[in-house]
């Protein structure tokens, strides 16, 4: 009889299997749903998770544009950026950004302030597919749908 291994198997990033997910983000509350994508991109929902490779899934988001957000975030959150010049720190609420030309970016920054900085992070990212409509071009890979709603009754906003 094989005695218990006491070693923690590091996987390689050649054993990696990635696999693809999809899920409907229409009313969903952006930071519950950015934490779940977020450990799906980084891979902790698998046993075989290793912190320095990228062994996270792919996955898709359709109608990210129609997040929602609790309380009164909708207008008072606001997304700061720097020009770079003296004094240059500009601020859009969270309504501005959902109501402008890219809704999507909503989700995509709550994401990428969750994945850790650097090469592996940016690999990571790389793995989400965000769309503000119902269609997307990744039918070839047969994405598995994720029903985040179903996961929590606060998964969905009630408003």
């Amino acid at each position: 009889m094989k005695a218990l291994s006491k070693q923690t198997r590091s996987i390689k990033p050649a054993e990696v299997e990635k696999k693809w997910h999809i899920i409907d983000a229409d009313g969903l509350v952006v930071g519950r749903l950015a934490t779940i994508v977020a450990n799906i991109l980084r891979g902790k929902h698998k046993a075989s998770y290793t912190p320095h490779v990228d062994c996270g899934d792919h996955v898709i988001i359709l109608n990210a544009g129609k997040v929602k957000f609790t309380g009164n975030k909708l207008g008072q959150k606001v997304y700061y950026k720097h020009t770079g010049y003296p004094g240059g720190i500009k601020g859009v609420t969270a309504g501005k950004v959902l109501d402008g030309r890219f809704p999507e970016r909503v989700l995509e920054k709550a994401v990428e302030r969750m994945i850790p900085r650097g090469p592996l992070g940016r690999a990571q990212m790389k793995a989400l597919h965000l769309y503000n409509g119902t269609e997307h071009p990744h039918d070839g890979q047969q994405p598995a749908v994720l029903d985040v709603a179903s996961m929590n009754r606060k998964n969905k906003a009630t408003v």
